[in-house]
């Protein structure tokens, strides 16, 4: 069995508001194992014997719309490919302030043109690096919560569905995936 987290976009901060109660249910309803959510923001880890991210993602949306009635995009991971992404942040040895990094996970590798044609926001002072599926983001003087380089910005930037999480979140669910599968 293997080990998957999925993100859910948008939810409980601001958007669609979903009970991680009711997340553990439908993901266990779905057939999954040892299900397991983490904060309120729509993560969830989880064991399946499905192999295809696409598929857990797509089941996990049907099954929010038929039972919640609401559309929320999902994304999944490996847990070993968590782990890859909690290990190859490229700003992790520059900030010791967890609250100034982040990962933007996408929901497919952007067009390479889009990624070469963005740029931060004038006036900002911030760092990112977009590989594959995942955009790095590092802000040195803090100030996500300020910044216009958010995820909606991202997502049309990069025309691409994405969501974002904070370096904690991402270090404690690829901890959660790997604990989970020892």
């Amino acid at each position: 069995m293997d080990r998957w987290v999925a993100l859910l976009r948008g939810v409980n901060v601001g958007g669609a508001k979903v009970a991680m109660a009711d997340l553990r249910r439908l993901v266990t309803g779905l057939g999954h194992d040892d299900v397991k959510t983490y904060l309120q923001s729509g993560n969830v880890v989880f064991g399946s014997t499905v192999r295809d991210a696409d598929a857990l993602a797509r089941g996990i949306e049907r099954a929010i719309a038929g039972e919640l009635g609401l559309t929320v995009p999902v994304l999944v991971r490996g847990g070993r490919e968590l782990a890859a992404v909690a290990g190859g942040n490229p700003y992790a040895d520059r900030e010791d302030d967890p609250t100034r990094l982040l990962v933007v996970f996408l929901a497919t590798a952007p067009a390479p043109s889009a990624v070469a044609a963005l740029t931060a926001p004038s006036g900002e002072n911030l760092a990112f690096t977009v590989t594959g599926r995942e955009a790095y983001l590092h802000y040195p003087d803090g100030g996500y919560g300020r910044s216009k380089f958010t995820n909606n910005h991202l997502e049309k930037k990069l025309g691409v569905v994405a969501t974002t999480r904070n370096w904690r979140s991402v270090r404690a669910l690829a901890e959660l995936a790997t604990v989970a599968s020892a």
